[in-house]
Formats: structure tokens, C-alpha cells, sequence
């Protein structure tokens, strides 16, 4: 079996620093500055990506270059708690504005910056203890099955910086040109950040962003996934929404409060799929969730199995190094008392029926989100999706008990909100256990990072929250937060009895369809649910690694396409950043005095003049550098 034969870089019997106080410190601060960055990111386009990367390459800049240590391993530990951080603000965003918009509409007060912290810090740890156990199946037993696409190029990024010369260089190149791009098309605006063509025949639209960070996960991703999440686009953008607009004519279809044809005519393709499409994406990615869970089954009851039969006594002491976990009984008591503690403090809205539900969709969608990783990465883990068909749960559940008004619709939210944090850190941790594994990292010493890292993210992302809605708002043009405004739309449609459920099985029954054709359902489920500007660029990113792929020789293949994972991985960390830059210019009020689009403007091509750019760039660094040292 392959992981059986795979050996890590650093062998298990070879001890060197890991969970060191530097790392520590490092990791610690690089938590609180990319959980801004994603919750940034997140609220404004509705996507985050993986801060893995960009952390790994921060961390060997300075513990090999500044301070000439050749520690790989204490890399990894930096980018370990440092993306927990990431991963924490990535789950938060989704739901826990919705307090906040429903403070702006006089229904409540304001959240306090404790409840926004411990249901954060609550959902955290669960979802690093649910993952724990999962590791031997998801990470060790299918190695050579779920790619884990961040997962492997932090570990590339890593290793390249431990070889030095090109490869780390084109780490770097790949984070100055996307620094570049990101704060030309976000920063001074002279380009616009979306490319548009509408198909008035087909009364759609066909859009591209030229985002490099997307177009990276393309690449890494690869052509396979990438064509399953464009396929899902297609189906949303030039099927259901030119049969929507045909067919809807002069009907108003909740949650629309005008016509079909006039919202279609005043606002365009856009407007129809934030209505309607994406309730059906909703349930296809629900479905294609819990089809992921039952396949996962036998998996599953194995792996709790060992598990359980581990909890009688310690077994890491008898264990290599790189296959330790944190003991069994501790995740168990550790679960037990985050539980009750979810119950019992008042500053968390969540009733003993809430903590309920919580213990069993956390670990449902800890393990989906764990395997869903493995295939399209965290930064299109569709923690979203897993929060919507969470809240519809749960709204159903409180308001049959009665627990119905302003305190069941915050308990909805508080029990959302834990479990879409449990399910985005869940997927961090097996990204990261995947580097760790393909490093010979310590698993327990990795998942006592994390962690840390969840620990800290937890206490300062009720801060970053208000700071970005003192800055521009929730809801507003700067800051849409689409995914906290659908979960509102959600709760409110289920306690008044108006969701439009009809397209949510409409999505439930199109995920059983493409499962009965064999094709794998939560890449087209996510294509479906995100817009269509987004798995565009990400399939055009993997085009170009399927490019790559043909143009090598079978021998030469991984080297060539490691030089475009290398780059790509770039790409991601170079716009993660620049994304806490811009953050930080509107809180200082400099975003303004830097946008230049109402004087200069270089149009869609300018953007498709950006994007050519960006293509050719990948293309020298997979297959024309390569070709040169030949």
C-alpha cells in the first residue's frame, strides 16, 4: 500500500525543534493577522483562502533567513497555529454578522465582544478534538487518494525553502506578482476586478474574476476538480437562470420581492442567482455533504473503533514519533466539557436541545469538511453551505419546541455559528496534518498548535469584527458579507414560515442525480452554490495546469507541474496579504485617497490584459523555466 511505503523528509526516528517558544510567538501573531485578513476577504467577496501557505513562507523568511536556523519542522508549527487562525475567522464570518445587521434593524442590542468570543473559542476547539480521531483514516490510510491541494503545497513551499535556490524564489515571485495584481485591481481600482460578458439571447452572463489567488487554486486543484466546480456553473448560469428568467415571466418568486422579469431587467443575471440559485446550490451541497458522510461510513466506525479501543490505555507511548495523537480520553473529556460549557454560560445562546445539536453536526460536517478538503482544498471548503443546512436543522428544531422570536433566532445563530467554526477548523486541521505528515511532523504536537492557534484567534476576532463594521458596515457595497445576509435570510424564512424550500430540494435532487451518474457531487455542488465568477477563473487555472501536465514527458511531470504549485502557491499568499493591507487603509481612512478609478480607469481590458499576464506568468514558471535549465 502507498502509505505504507511513503516516508516522511524528517524519519520518525530523528528528533529535531518543533513546538519551540519561537514558534510559538510566530505563530501566535501570524493567527491574529490572517484571521483579519480572511475575515476581510470573506466579508467582501464571500470566499476565503487558506493562510497555510503564505504562513509557511513568512516563517522561513524569518527563522531560516533572519535567524539562520535549519529547522524545518518549526516552520510547520508557525504555519500550523497560524492558520487555525485563518481557518477560525473564515467560520465566524458566515454567521456571526447576522447579529450584528439584526442589531441594525432594532430587533436586538449589539452582540458583545464576549459572546462573539466564546462561542468562536467554543467551536474552535471542537472542531480541532472532532478531527483528531479522523487523522489515521483521512490523512495516513488514503495518502495517495485525497490530494489535500494546500495541504501539499505548503509542504512543497517548505521544502523548497529547505533546498533553497529557484524553487524558493518562485514562492516569492508568485506572492510579488499577486501583491501587485491584488492591490491594483482592490487597492487603486484602475482595473476592474471582475470580467463581464452578458448573453442577453440566453439572458445570462459569463464572468471571470482575475483574482491570482483563484486562479492558483486552480492550478493546485487540478483540471479534474476544477472542471467538476465549472460544470456546477455552467448548470446555474446557463440553465437554471436563462429557465428562471424564461419561465418566471411576471411571477414574484419569495425570497424576490419584485417579478422575475423586472428583477432580471433592473439588476441583471446576478440578481437572479442571489435569489434563487443559490438556495439551490445550498441544497446540493447539504446533500452532497451528507452523501460524502454515508460513503465515509465504514471509514468512519473503523477509525472510532481504534479509537475507542485506544482509550484503554495510552498507546502514543509505543508509537513513533509521527504517529502520535493527543490521547483519546482527553479529546473525550475535552468534548464533554466544551458541551456543557455551551449549555451553561449565559453569554452563549444556545439551550441544552442547541449543545445537542451541536455534538452531532459538528462531528457530522468535522468529517465532511475533513474529506471535502482532501479534493478541492480549504480556501473552496464550502463551510457556507454546511452552515445553511445547519441553521434549517435547527431553526425547524427550536421553533417545534416553541423556541420561536428573538431568542430562538439567536439560538439558531449561536448554534450556526459553532458548527460552521467547527467545520472550517476541522478542514485547517487536516490540511495541516497533511503537511505534517508528508514533513514527519508530530501529529500531537501539531494538533496542540492548533489548538493554541484557535485559542487565540477566538479572543480577538470579536475585535476584528467590529472594527470592520465600524470601517464600512455589514451589508453595504464595500463590505456585502452575502454569506451572513443569506443565513439571515435563512432563520428569518423558517420562523416566519416563507422559506422557499421548493429550490432547496430543487438542489437536494439535482446532487442525487449526478451521484447516480458516478460523478463526484461536492465539486459541482460547490460550482453551483458559489458564483460563477469564481469557478471560472479556477477552471482556467486548471486548464493551464492540464496544459502543463500534457506538455511535460511522464517522467518530467511532477517536476514541471511542482514549478507551477510552487508559484501558485505564490499567488495565495501574495493576495492573503495584500488583503490585510487594504483592511487596514479603510480603518485608517487611506482606502480613498488611493482609489484612482474615478480618474483613471483601463476598463475590461485592462482586466483581460491583467489576466493574459497572470496566465503567462504560470506558464514560465511551470513549463518555460524548466525547459531553459534543460
Amino acid at each position: 500500500m502507498k502509505d505504507e511505503q511513503f516516508k516522511p523528509y524528517i524519519p520518525a526516528d530523528k528528533i529535531t525543534p518543533e513546538f519551540t517558544v519561537t514558534s510559538v510567538i510566530m505563530g501566535m501573531l501570524l493567527a491574529v493577522v490572517f484571521g483579519a485578513a480572511n475575515a476581510y476577504l470573506g466579508l467582501r467577496v464571500g470566499m476565503t483562502v487558506s493562510a497555510s501557505i503564505p504562513a509557511a513562507v513568512i516563517s522561513m523568511g524569518v527563522i531560516r533567513v533572519i535567524m539562520k536556523k535549519d529547522s524545518i519542522l518549526e516552520s510547520n508549527m508557525v504555519q500550523t497555529i497560524g492558520s487555525a487562525g485563518e481557518s477560525l475567522a473564515a467560520g465566524a464570518i458566515f454567521t456571526l454578522p447576522v447579529l450584528f445587521l439584526w442589531a441594525k434593524d432594532g430587533i436586538m442590542d449589539s452582540p458583545s465582544l464576549l459572546t462573539i468570543m466564546l462561542i468562536s473559542l467554543c467551536g474552535g476547539i471542537l472542531g480541532v478534538l472532532f478531527m483528531v480521531p479522523l487523522r489515521n483514516a483521512l490523512i495516513v490510510k488514503e495518502h495517495g487518494t485525497l490530494p489535500y491541494p494546500e495541504g501539499t503545497a505548503c509542504a512543497e513551499v517548505l521544502l523548497a525553502g529547505e533546498e533553497g535556490g529557484a524553487s524558493a524564489k518562485s514562492v516569492f515571485a508568485g506572492m510579488g506578482f499577486a501583491a501587485l495584481f491584488k492591490f491594483i485591481t482592490d487597492g487603486i481600482k484602475v482595473i476592474p476586478s471582475v470580467i463581464t460578458a452578458p448573453i442577453k439571447s440566453l439572458k445570462t452572463e459569463l464572468s471571470a474574476e482575475v483574482y491570482p489567488a483563484l486562479l492558483g487554486v486552480g492550478y493546485i486543484c487540478g483540471p479534474k476538480i476544477a472542471s467538476y466546480m465549472f460544470a456546477g456553473g455552467i448548470l446555474g448560469w446557463f440553465v437554471l437562470i436563462p429557465a428562471i428568467v424564461t419561465f418566471g415571466g411576471s411571477t414574484i418568486l419569495y425570497p424576490g420581492t419584485i417579478s422575475i422579469a423586472d428583477l432580471y431587467a433592473t439588476k441583471g443575471a446576478s440578481a437572479i442567482w442571489s435569489n434563487y440559485i443559490k438556495y439551490i446550490g445550498a441544497g446540493a451541497v447539504a446533500t452532497g455533504g451528507i452523501i460524502s458522510l454515508i460513503k465515509s461510513l465504514p471509514l468512519i466506525v473503523k477509525t472510532f473503533s481504534d479509537a475507542i479501543k485506544g482509550m484503554k490505555g495510552d498507546k502514543n507511548t509505543g508509537k513513533l514519533r509521527t504517529e502520535q495523537d493527543i490521547d483519546m480520553k482527553a479529546i473525550a473529556i475535552g468534548i464533554v466539557v466544551v458541551t456543557i460549557a455551551i449549555w451553561l454560560i449565559p453569554d452563549i445562546p444556545v439551550t441544552i436541545l442547541g449543545a445537542i445539536l451541536i455534538v452531532i453536526f459538528g462531528f457530522f460536517f468535522a468529517t465532511v469538511s475533513s474529506r471535502m478538503v482532501g479534493i478541492v482544498g480549504s480556501s473552496n471548503n464550502p463551510v457556507s453551505g454546511m452552515a445553511i443546512a445547519t441553521l434549517l436543522f435547527a431553526t425547524l428544531c427550536l421553533k417545534v419546541t416553541g423556541d420561536v422570536g428573538v431568542h430562538g433566532m439567536k439560538g439558531a445563530i449561536g448554534i450556526g455559528s459553532v458548527i460552521c467554526i467547527i467545520a472550517a477548523m476541522a478542514g485547517d486541521t487536516s490540511q495541516d496534518l497533511k503537511t505534517g505528515y508528508i514533513l514527519g511532523a508530530t501529529p500531537k504536537k501539531q494538533q496542540i498548535g492548533e489548538l493554541l492557534g484557535a485559542v487565540i484567534a477566538a479572543l480577538t476576532i470579536g475585535g476584528v469584527l467590529v472594527l470592520l463594521d465600524s470601517a464600512w458596515g455589514f451589508g453595504t457595497t464595500e463590505l456585502a458579507a452575502p454569506q451572513a445576509t443569506l443565513m439571515k435570510t435563512i432563520v428569518e424564512g423558517v420562523m416566519q414560515g416563507n422559506l422557499p424550500w421548493a429550490l432547496v430540494f430543487i438542489g437536494v435532487f439535482i446532487a442525487l442525480v449526478i451521484e447516480i451518474l458516478g460523478i463526484s457531487v461536492l465539486p459541482v455542488a460547490i460550482g453551483l452554490y458559489l458564483p460563477l465568477e469564481l469557478s471560472a477563473t479556477i477552471m482556467i487555472g486548471g486548464l493551464i495546469r492540464h496544459f502543463v501536465d500534457k506538455k511535460s514527458k511522464d517522467k518530467d511531470k511532477d517536476n514541471e507541474a511542482s514549478g507551477g504549485i510552487l508559484f501558485c502557491s505564490g499567488l495565495i499568499a501574495g493576495e492573503g496579504l495584500v488583503g490585510i493591507l487594504l483592511a487596514i487603509f479603510a480603518v485608517v481612512g487611506l482606502a480613498d485617497p488611493i482609489d484612482l478609478s474615478g480618474s483613471i480607469s483601463l476598463g475590461t481590458i485592462g482586466s483581460i490584459v491583467l489576466m493574459v499576464i497572470m496566465v503567462l506568468l504560470i506558464l514560465k514558471n511551470a513549463v518555460w523555466t524548466k525547459s531553459k535549465e534543460k
